[in-house]
């Protein structure tokens, strides 16, 4: 039975997948022109999953040595002798399934190499003893403790491919590596205390442009592999659509979403899916504890600089250029919390948007050490008997909270700290049945401020307008 999946690669027979042919034709047109690139995307990004996809694309018209960073362990970083003796070996096991032959040729050729100038010999020979170009593959790439062994690492490639190029050397026809962090903010990673330098070795490699989000049409794709694996029926047009209005095409939000509704939120013996599953699912997703969210909150907690400049965006609404040259842009946006839009920076998507929401949500409930709000937000106080929201008592309790606990108390009072109060306040009353999210622009170009679903209610609040207005 085949799944939705969120963790590791996606291979057809098993998960509902996106079809990607599109992207996996751009990056083959590189590899057929010999380039060297790094694909650097957020965490779950479909990286490996586009690296698996591509080499089977490949494998008959080249060698292929793919293989990953990731749990080989630290040893091997610990200094030149021990990763040279054993880099070759690893990449050999790349070929133990598809060609044991080569393997083993390779692993020979491994053996006993002392720095990285014998590795670039046995490279050249294992190159000029095969009868197929052949395309090195390296995932996870940022996973190496020693980063200056690496890098060097990738000097000697770079090396050879220049060398190569005047008929001086043999090495391999392309090279492709993949990781969260670009080569040159390696140093950024594991030594932020030195001097940043930009003198990347790897200035060989080709820009890689290939957009790895997946579009309306694509998330389609997905859907059309499950309503026929299922046999559930669902308004493609409208959940493509509101996928990718929530995440921005993320891969791992739109496979958790579509799992989310597929698992936790249609019945068993259900046959379609209701369009108000679509918010039943963000709902839920926003609840969720995974490893992509945990990441997303550390990156933003531990770095004081993208936290101050992630809330001149997400609370004041600041309209920030977007310079990718700048080291908080680039760290930001290397770690898909922010994407440029009209020139602009802007958080990657909603779903990532009321995360940050709710972080600041909750760490403004903790600084409320004295309970004030729960004087004020005890949530039986506003459901009516239908079990509707009484949303104009919530805003005049809120006025009563501000005007008597908070606002006298400040300063200097943006309208951001007032939302962010709100919504805070707000949670309590609505936890369990309903959520809460800034919205940045409604219908008919009007911008939003809040909008809050409850039980199938919708209250939109226009800051044009004094009483929100209730949908069903």
């Amino acid at each position: 039975m085949k799944r939705f999946n969120t963790t590791g690669v996606c291979i057809s027979h098993t998960d509902f997948m996106v079809d990607i042919s599109k992207k996996i034709d751009e990056i083959e047109s590189m590899v057929d022109r010999g380039e060297y690139f790094i694909i650097n995307r957020p965490r779950q990004y479909g990286k490996t999953t586009v690296l698996s996809q591509l080499s089977k694309k490949l494998e008959n018209k080249y060698l292929i040595l793919r293989t990953s960073f990731e749990g080989i362990g630290d040893a091997i970083f610990e200094n030149e002798e021990i990763f040279s003796s054993k880099i070759l070996i690893i990449f050999s096991r790349a070929l133990r399934f598809t060609n044991k032959e080569k393997s083993e040729e390779l692993k020979v050729l491994g053996e006993n190499l002392k720095n990285l100038e014998d590795v670039s010999e046995s490279i050249t020979e294992f190159i000029m003893n095969s009868d197929k170009k052949v395309i090195l593959l390296i995932d996870e790439v940022d996973k190496s403790s020693n980063n200056q062994l690496f890098l060097s690492f990738l000097g000697m490639l770079r090396n050879k491919f220049l060398l190569s190029k005047d008929g001086l050397d043999y090495t391999f026809y392309s090279v492709i590596l993949t990781g969260v962090y670009d080569v040159k903010n390696l140093k950024i990673k594991l030594r932020p205390e030195e001097e940043k330098k930009y003198n990347s070795p790897w200035n060989i490699a080709s820009d890689f442009d290939v957009d790895m989000s997946f579009s309306k049409n694509e998330i389609g794709t997905m859907l059309d592999d499950y309503m026929e694996n299922k046999g559930v029926a669902l308004d493609k047009d409208y959940f493509s659509e509101r996928l990718h209005f929530y995440t921005s095409g993320y891969p791992f939000l739109v496979s958790k979403m579509c799992k989310i509704i597929d698992e936790k939120i249609m019945a068993q013996d259900e046959l379609i899916w209701k369009n108000e599953y679509m918010d039943k699912a963000v709902k839920e997703l926003l609840k969720d504890s995974n490893t992509n969210f945990d990441s997303l909150i550390k990156n933003i907690e531990n770095n004081k600089e993208l936290y101050d400049f992630i809330n001149r965006i997400i609370l004041k609404g600041e309209d920030i250029i977007c310079v990718r040259t700048d080291e908080i842009v680039n760290m930001g946006t290397m770690y898909g919390i922010l994407k440029e839009e009209n020139g602009n920076c802007r958080i990657n998507n909603r779903i990532y948007e009321q995360l940050i929401y709710n972080h600041l949500i909750i760490k403004t409930i903790r600084n409320d050490k004295d309970a004030l709000m729960s004087k004020y937000n005890y949530k039986s106080n506003f459901i009516n008997a239908d079990g509707s929201l009484d949303i104009r008592k919530v805003l005049t309790k809120f006025q009563e909270f501000m005007k008597h606990e908070y606002s006298e108390k400040r300063e200097a009072f943006y309208e951001a700290d007032g939302r962010l109060i709100f919504l805070a306040f707000l949670s309590p009353i609505i936890n369990g049945v309903g959520f809460a999210f800034k919205e940045v622009q409604g219908g008919e170009e009007k911008r939003f401020d809040i909008v809050i679903t409850y039980e199938k209610k919708v209250y939109v609040g226009n800051k044009n307008k004094k009483v929100l207005e209730v949908y069903c």
